[in-house]
């Protein structure tokens, strides 16, 4: 890494940095607290784009559910001021320091979006690109533009504000972010189904999720990952554990989980966590915590549920894996612990069999370096994936290499 660093302190300045840097074939690497370094591919740049100048809630508009923070504000600062008056950044946004072998609490609000990361509640709240209102931000050519605004709901045509969500910092440096944020929920409680296999677990989230009862997530930790787990009432259990969380007002809550526990008694016993254990347990599923401590290669796989299991099973014909379901099987993180290049050959060919997608989100930056990490999209998409970075950043100023390893 280039220990060259620019810090631009204003948008005019970061404005003038990157048009002349389009100018002089010069590239850059995005950084606020570099707490997702490890995601996409390494970057190869000449110089450091200091971010973190851009950091501090700007206005937090709490009757209108509205915040908007510098890019570079610390995840912690939103969390604690959305906190004191009861709500939340609904999507579940990760906490992935600890995975990459780093400290809690260091992940950036431009980070969280450029990566567009959302934790188990995805299934109910969305993803990260749906709870963005607004940007502002300077295009890898120099250009300053704004998009989006301060409503929930924002018609503007092209939709900038979900276009930056996901970019990984490849189209522009956004320099301010408007969000939606909810009330947070009056109560917490999650159903426990022991003992199921993997291909029961998906079953039983299956008819949990097409149930009445509002589910907002589904998971299913495998022995090992129940091991893991911080919470008694899986670490103890001696077996695979099935989870499912039920939000919302306390009487509703309370009313759902006993219905809920009685439709899903067929598939085998339940128990209950309340407050604080189901908290915990559901950070522990949003921070991929029973694969933290580590550097072993794991595998993102987005499957239709029902293939699910099946696609594993085939993975752990050949490589030695333990796997992590959330989403209702729909997500399944994959730890790989045999096989060349982290088993990618056999991770593509079963999932692209079952018509998902596999990103290798944790590996060695030399494998990172030369693999395709993303999952390859298919021509048409490729192309107007080119287009759209020939529009903000010809170039390539903008962390290169970072998706894939033309741009």
């Amino acid at each position: 890494m280039t220990n060259q660093r620019y810090k631009p302190e204003n948008e005019a300045q970061l404005q003038e940095l990157l048009a002349w840097a389009s100018q002089n074939a010069m590239t850059f690497d995005l950084s606020g607290q570099g707490s997702r370094r490890g995601l996409g591919r390494p970057v190869k740049a000449d110089a450091v784009l200091d971010m973190t100048a851009f950091s501090g809630i700007r206005s937090y508009e709490a009757a209108e559910l509205v915040l908007t923070a510098g890019a570079a504000t610390p995840l912690s600062e939103i969390t604690a001021a959305l906190h004191e008056k009861n709500q939340q950044l609904s999507f579940d946004p990760p906490d992935l320091g600890p995975f990459f072998g780093q400290e809690a609490g260091q992940g950036t609000l431009g980070g969280l979006i450029a990566c567009n990361l959302a934790g188990p509640r995805r299934l109910s709240a969305g993803a990260a690109r749906d709870h963005t209102l607004g940007v502002s931000a300077v295009s890898g050519r120099g250009d300053l533009f704004k998009a989006g605004g301060k409503v929930v709901k924002n018609v503007t045509g092209f939709d900038l504000p979900k276009l930056m969500a996901g970019s990984y910092g490849t189209l522009a440096a956004m320099t301010e972010i408007t969000v939606k944020v909810l009330p947070a929920a009056e109560k917490s409680r999650t159903v426990l189904v022991m003992g199921l296999d993997d291909a029961q677990a998906v079953k039983a989230m299956s008819v949990a999720l097409q149930s009445e009862h509002e589910v907002s997530s589904a998971a299913h930790l495998p022995l090992a990952a129940a091991r893991a787990s911080t919470v008694s009432y899986l670490s103890e259990a001696g077996g695979a554990v099935t989870a499912i969380r039920i939000e919302g007002p306390g009487p509703s809550v309370v009313h759902r989980c006993a219905a809920l526990r009685d439709l899903l008694g067929s598939f085998g016993p339940t128990e209950e966590l309340h407050a604080h254990n189901s908290r915990t347990l559901w950070q522990e599923v949003r921070d991929i915590t029973p694969f933290a401590g580590t550097s072993t290669p794991v595998w993102r796989l987005l499957l239709p549920p029902s293939k699910a299991a099946g696609t594993v099973a085939a993975i752990a014909r050949s490589l030695d894996v333990q796997p992590l379901y959330d989403r209702g099987g729909g997500l399944v993180w994959l730890e790989v612990r045999s096989g060349t290049d982290a088993g990618m050959a056999e991770v593509r060919a079963a999932v692209s069999a079952a018509g998902g997608q596999a990103a290798l989100i944790r590996a060695p930056d030399e494998l990172r370096s030369r693999v395709a990490v993303f999952h390859p999209q298919p021509e048409p998409l490729a192309r107007l994936s080119a287009r759209v970075k020939e529009a903000f950043d010809p170039k390539g100023v903008l962390n290169p290499g970072r998706l894939c390893a033309e741009f």
